[in-house]
C-alpha cells in the first residue's frame, strides 16, 4: 500500500503542504495556514515574508481594533478590552 500524501491531513485545497505543515507546527490556524500556503504557492501572488505595512495593533484605537474583529468575525468582540482584542486578531 502507497504511502498516504500529506495533503490528505488538511484537505486538497492546500497549494503547498510544506509551508502549511510547518506554519501549523509553529502555531497558526488551519485558516491561515492555508491562507498563507496557498498565496506562497500562487505565482501570481507575492505575500510578504514580514507582514503588510501596517503599524502594529498596539498603535491602532480601540474602535480601530472593533472594527477589524468585525471585518474577521471575532465572536465577543463588544465586551473586549483593547488588550483582548489585539490577541484575539493575532491569534485568528
Amino acid at each position: 500500500m502507497a504511502a498516504e500524501n500529506k495533503s490528505s491531513d488538511h484537505g486538497p485545497s492546500v497549494k503547498d503542504d510544506e509551508v502549511y505543515e510547518s506554519l501549523r507546527e509553529d502555531g497558526a490556524s488551519k485558516e491561515k495556514a492555508a491562507r498563507i500556503a496557498n498565496a506562497q504557492a500562487d505565482p501570481s501572488r507575492s505575500p510578504s515574508k514580514k507582514g503588510g505595512s501596517n503599524p502594529p495593533y498596539e498603535e491602532w484605537t480601540k474602535d480601530e481594533l472593533y472594527e477589524r474583529a468585525q471585518e474577521i468575525g471575532i465572536e465577543g468582540r463588544s465586551s473586549m478590552t483593547k488588550d483582548d482584542l489585539i490577541d484575539a486578531l493575532r491569534s485568528h
